[in-house]
């Protein structure tokens, strides 16, 4: 008996001091500077990181408890430090339960986010800049297609067509549907442009992809408190059983000389 409970507290400790390392990592996460996207100002998640801000450090302090109460195998600590993080795991899934709702609503808030910037050419500057950069690292054009620019299609959004999609430039008036290029009619041409030269634009749009960098701050924050959560069960689970050890422990039995010699000379039953 001796032998298990020193391997429960063995594990209590490797279990309080993941849930410390859970704590700096929501601090971290918490507190990191972010670079946000004025796009997507509507989809904001300053209460995701408020979640982490507070309760990253009170998750550090109460590892802290539980380390030191594991170490020194003290039963009322041990028994404190269980009821706070449990009050700890309990609010932190009320606050934390709305990530879950916007997790799943992101698609349409975006998609409505997308239409109301759009023809981009006459959005705010500061989007049209980000959404230049993510055209020309990424190779694509537009938020839905490259018609969200209309006529005053950028740079970024011109491309190289290959050989093939240059074989497929005579199948349809406004573009061509296979390939990374697709070629626009002459209602998409810059004022600048002649109407006679042929215009190659990426085909695909950076919404799709706008989307996953919108969607992995949300999906990290609801990682992270996934794994404290399951990190303080354990804790809990750990810390209880060596708090009430006393409760579940079957107690030995003592045994006199009177009782030893009772049995050992307890005469035998007779047969007839």
């Amino acid at each position: 008996m001796a032998r298990c409970r020193s391997y429960l507290r063995g594990l209590a400790i490797c279990v309080t001091v993941l849930l410390l390392v859970s704590g700096v990592v929501m601090i971290g996460v918490g507190f990191s500077s972010v670079e946000g996207n004025i796009m997507v100002t509507q989809l904001s998640s300053s209460d995701g990181l408020l979640v982490l801000q507070v309760f990253g450090p009170i998750t550090v302090v109460l590892s802290v408890l539980g380390i030191c109460a594991a170490s020194l195998d003290h039963k009322p600590l041990l028994l404190v430090f269980s009821a706070l993080i449990f009050v700890e795991f309990v609010a932190m899934m009320v606050v934390a339960s709305p990530l879950v709702h916007v997790q799943a609503q992101m698609g349409g808030v975006v998609d409505e986010v997308f239409l109301n910037v759009t023809p981009l050419h006459r959005a705010e500057s500061g989007i049209q800049t980000k959404l230049n950069k993510l055209q020309a690292s990424d190779s694509c054009c537009g938020l839905r297609s490259f018609e969200d620019w209309e006529n005053q299609l950028p740079v970024t959004c011109f491309c190289t067509p290959p050989a093939s999609d240059l074989q497929q430039s005579s199948q349809s008036a406004n573009s061509s549907s296979e390939g990374r290029c697709v070629m626009v009619g002459p209602n998409f041409y810059p004022p600048d442009q002649q109407p006679t030269e042929k215009l190659w634009v990426h085909s695909e749009p950076c919404g799709p992809i706008l989307k996953s960098y919108l969607s992995f701050p949300i999906k990290l924050k609801i990682g992270i408190i996934s794994a404290f959560a399951t990190i303080t069960m354990a804790a809990i689970a750990l810390c209880l059983t060596l708090g009430l050890e006393e409760y579940w422990k079957t107690p030995p039995v003592e045994t006199t000389v009177d009782d030893f010699n009772r049995v050992k000379y307890k005469p035998k039953p007779s047969l007839t």
